[in-house]
């Protein structure tokens, strides 16, 4: 595919998937505050949370094997089309204005089953379409897309909430799948056909398959090993921000919201860096020392004075701008170093394997903060993301990742 060829296709996606993206998040915002406000209850907090994520992550591995084996496009239109179903008829049970809280735990993890399909599908596309050496740039500009979208979706989904009654709220999404379906409709992705049968059996062995290329790759298993562990130390300190900044820094809504503005902006300054500027080195040392400063930023925060909460925000930007050029990094990393054929296995291998630390995170997280204190917590989580980069550069197969050939080593 020519290179001009390949940006107007890929033109098309990032079109759809923003509008998409900040629909979504614009709802799940607007869902989290109408929650809040209703139940006042951590509980159903907690619960709508992993009804979310815990179907994604049992049905990933096997949404993968389906994701090598079908045209990747025309996952990512049922993906889309399923969760928009979905969402309609979260609209229809809260229409009466009777709350089936049950209802609402099931079609949101069925949203979520649609997410296991279509985020794999979405990262395993760009290898068939964009050429090699400007993998990075498009991880960048996707990067960018979220960042945006983790700024203007709540800033969307807290003005919807505030004139329209949530069921009405939720209509912006079906109308980002649309989009997001529309610009997929227009668009050729290259189909990597599989001559396998679809027998459960052969479903079993092509996610062993999937498992055991990830582990004989010692550079890919120690990669994700790594990364595993830093989320496990990540996801309970990202949960507790709002904590940190009432409870030690004694701000409030303001403060909160300016936290949350400056992650966003900062993963966006990130992600512009990186589809702006051509990386010339190693990307796993880029990893790594995002690594260190995460880490860095996380620590230092929980050892700050009270009244250096000014401080606080501009270390909390280059949290962002470090976890925006992790992200995009590692990203492209999986995409050079995994045959195009077995990317959808390991994109929602890996998806699995970081959303089940997320959800003992958000389960523990408020025992965390009343047992050690938030302060606390985010030191010792800075101390063990600092150790991930460390342990990392110490790991020679990790460090030889990127000297191969695209997918020679799955």
């Amino acid at each position: 595919m020519e290179n001009t060829a390949w940006f107007k296709t890929y033109l098309y996606i990032w079109v759809g998937q923003f509008v998409s993206l900040i629909s979504s998040s614009a709802v799940n915002f607007a869902i989290i505050i109408w929650l809040s406000l209703t139940f006042k209850s951590a509980e159903v907090l907690a619960f709508a949370a992993i009804a979310g994520l815990l179907p994604q992550a049992l049905i990933g591995p096997f949404a993968g094997v389906y994701i090598d084996r079908l045209d990747r496009r025309k996952i990512m239109i049922f993906a889309d089309g399923f969760i928009a179903v979905c969402t309609l008829l979260m609209t229809y049970a809260l229409k009466d204005g009777n709350v089936h809280l049950n209802m609402m735990y099931l079609l949101m993890a069925c949203r979520s089953v649609g997410s296991a399909f279509h985020q794999p599908a979405m990262q395993a596309i760009a290898p068939l379409i964009v050429p090699t050496d400007k993998l990075l740039k498009v991880s960048g500009i996707n990067q960018m897309m979220q960042s945006i979208s983790s700024i203007g979706g709540p800033a969307l989904g807290t003005l919807a909430i505030a004139y329209l009654p949530i069921h009405k709220v939720l209509y912006l999404d079906v109308i980002g799948a649309g989009f997001a379906i529309l610009s997929l409709l227009f668009i050729q992705i290259p189909y990597i056909k599989s001559e396998t049968k679809g027998s459960v059996r052969q479903v079993w062995n092509d996610l062993k398959t999937g498992l055991k290329g990830i582990y004989d790759h010692k550079g890919i298993f120690w990669l994700f090993s790594y990364s595993v562990i830093a989320t496990v130390a990540i996801m309970p300190v990202a949960i507790m921000f709002p904590l940190l900044t009432i409870d030690h820094f004694g701000g409030a809504e303001f403060e909160m919201s300016l936290i949350e503005i400056v992650w966003g902006v900062g993963m966006l300054i990130g992600g512009s860096v990186l589809s702006v500027f051509k990386v010339n080195f190693s990307k796993i040392i880029l990893i790594n020392c995002m690594h260190l400063l995460l880490g860095a930023t996380f620590a230092i925060s929980g050892l700050l004075a009270p009244s250096w909460f000014i401080l606080f925000v501009i270390i909390t930007g280059f949290g962002g701008i470090a976890m925006s050029i992790y992200s995009a990094a590692f990203m492209t990393t999986i995409q050079e170093e995994i045959a195009p054929e077995m990317l959808g296995r390991v994109f929602s291998l890996y998806f699995s394997f970081a959303i089940i630390p997320s959800l003992i995170g958000l389960l523990f997280a408020g025992s965390i903060a009343d047992n050690i204190g938030v302060s606390s917590a985010f030191i010792i989580a800075g101390f063990l993301v600092i150790i991930v980069g460390i342990a990392s550069f110490a790991t020679p197969s990790v460090m030889k990742l990127g000297g191969g050939e695209k997918g020679a080593k799955v």
